[in-house]
């Protein structure tokens, strides 16, 4: 199991690494994964904790992106929609074959997206999972009953994949130190090391909890720090080669009465272009888009009203019992990396969603773009180029069929709240019942028991009242209001845990609340 204090007794002993990455989201943590897996000694940090930033704050969607079908980005997609079926097999508690239904309101829509989905479905071979069906008008309120009925003649339905992005976060980590790896959350790298001709031999890194810090040596470093990545890039002292045009997106967590389906609802094309999902996630409904460019990056970007409106009103366009601001249990924004060779792009729709890996000359390696899909394939490929960069012995991937800490032979049974914890669910349980107050609910209204904050703190490697209810239990991103209300029961028990004093609990509980309240949405 996944001790932090087990990690930081190995930095200790280690003299030199084959690899030092920096960053804990999906490009990081793949990359820690892939690296460990062929054999190299490899150490990975995150500043905060594993999914922090943008990888947590995905749309939940494991696809090939199909209106990149329409800008004739087929490549893209088929890798994609490969790298979609590795995933369903190493990862399959976390995995969920949905079901999407495309309405359509004028008759050619119907034979247009059934043209493009089934292109889609071609590209994704044997790897394919799930048919492609034209249902009529009945049909489709059949599927979706709270859909506006007016001038609706029919929709397609196609399957995609579903999944929760920091629950993948923590698998990978456990994963990379079970094939080897040393992974630390809460270590923030502050400094690089060179010699006399500027080559790169390592980092300085610190240790958030107790200000220490440590010099690691490494053949190879890795920047995977996603919207942050000129900021090791600066510590480089090295002019950044390609422009980040960072693309905002926003959800909104709504009850799920108001889809009143297991099925998720896709929009291909709003009124400004973009695309919009409803899904069912968590027993919840999520309803959002991506592709609002900004110019500042931040670890808790805040939605906009102009944002929120557009999303609000998108739903009422299509569902018949229209959801209020005040129905909004949870408001989150998530920045993607993109990648822009023309900087003048004003339309982040526009800009590739491929990624870039950029060579420094002191010998970092960094990588910018990409999405949770592509994680795998883009960890490969990273690495096979630091290898050929740094002159490493090969030794050849095997990821495609590596499966991911807490895999289980059958999909799982998501409608369980404690699906997300796979083969490791029986011991969950132990714990919740190893003592009574184990057994209680975090919060009376949602599932969740205490005896879960334990098992992360001892096996997950939670360290914060955040760590816990954002990107552990998701509370947080399903209702603001129900995980202020909980801060301070996960507080109490995390410090009899952690051994922490009373001023820790209150320094933590108010340091989550405040954070905690930039996901509620204003009424007034």
């Amino acid at each position: 199991m996944t001790s932090r204090e087990k990690q930081l007794h190995q930095i200790k002993n280690q003299v030199l690494w084959d690899f030092v990455v920096i960053g804990g989201g999906a490009s990081g943590l793949g990359t820690a994964v892939d690296a460990a897996s062929r054999g190299y000694q490899t150490v990975l940090f995150e500043s905060v904790d594993f999914g922090k930033g943008t990888s947590s704050r995905s749309t939940k969607l494991v696809h090939g992106g199909i209106r990149y079908l329409a800008q004739g980005k087929y490549r893209l997609v088929k890798q994609a929609l490969e790298e979609r079926g590795f995933l369903a097999k190493n990862a399959r508690h976390l995995f969920k074959n949905q079901q999407f239904v495309i309405p359509h309101y004028k008759w050619w829509q119907g034979v247009y997206y059934m043209l493009g989905l089934s292109i889609y479905n071609l590209l994704a071979g044997s790897l394919v999972i799930g048919k492609i069906k034209k249902l009529n008008r009945n049909s489709t309120i059949d599927k979706l009953p709270n859909l506006i009925r007016k001038k609706l003649l029919g929709g397609i339905v196609y399957h995609d994949g579903l999944f929760d992005d920091s629950r993948l976060a923590v698998n990978l980590a456990q994963t990379a130190i079970e094939s080897g790896a040393t992974v630390l959350n809460h270590m923030t790298v502050i400094d690089l090391i060179k010699n006399e001709e500027e080559k790169l031999l390592g980092v300085v890194v610190k240790d958030n909890e107790t200000n220490e810090t440590y010099k690691i040596h490494a053949k190879v470093v890795i920047n995977a720090t996603g919207v942050f990545t000129n900021n090791i890039i600066q510590l480089n002292k090295e002019k950044e080669p390609l422009k980040i045009v960072p693309s905002q997106g926003v959800h909104l967590v709504l009850d799920a009465k108001f889809l009143k389906s297991n099925k998720a609802l896709m929009i291909p094309k709003t009124t400004d272009g973009r695309v919009l999902f409803m899904i069912p996630w968590h027993q919840k409904l999520l309803v959002g888009t991506t592709d609002t460019p900004i110019k500042k990056v931040s670890y808790e970007p805040k939605a906009s009203e102009e944002e929120v409106t557009f999303i609000l009103d998108t739903a009422h366009s299509y569902l018949s019992e229209k959801p209020k601001r005040e129905d909004v249990l949870s408001v989150f924004a998530g920045l993607r990396p993109l990648v822009a060779s023309n900087a003048n792009k004003k339309h982040t729709k526009e800009i590739s969603r491929g990624h870039k890996i950029i060579e420094s000359k002191s010998g970092l390696i960094s990588i910018i773009g990409g999405k949770w899909t592509t994680y795998r394939r883009m960890s490969e490929e990273l690495v096979n180029k630091a290898l050929k960069i740094h002159k490493l012995d090969f030794k050849p991937c095997i990821t495609k069929q590596l499966s991911i800490h807490g895999n289980i032979n059958k999909e799982s049974d998501i409608d369980s709240y404690l699906y997300m914890y796979g083969s490791d669910s029986s011991k969950v349980i132990d714990i919740i019942n190893e003592k009574t107050i184990f057994s209680q609910k975090i919060h009376p209204n949602y599932e969740y028991k205490i005896g879960e904050v334990v098992w992360c703190v001892r096996h997950e490697m939670a360290r914060t009242v955040e760590d816990i209810l954002a990107r552990r239990i998701r509370l947080l991103f399903l209702d603001a209001r129900a995980a202020i209300a909980s801060a301070s029961k996960v507080a109490n028990i995390m410090a009899d845990e952690l051994n922490k004093e009373a001023d820790w609990v209150e320094q933590q509980e108010k340091e989550f609340i405040k954070l905690a309240k930039n996901y509620l949405l204003s009424t007034t």
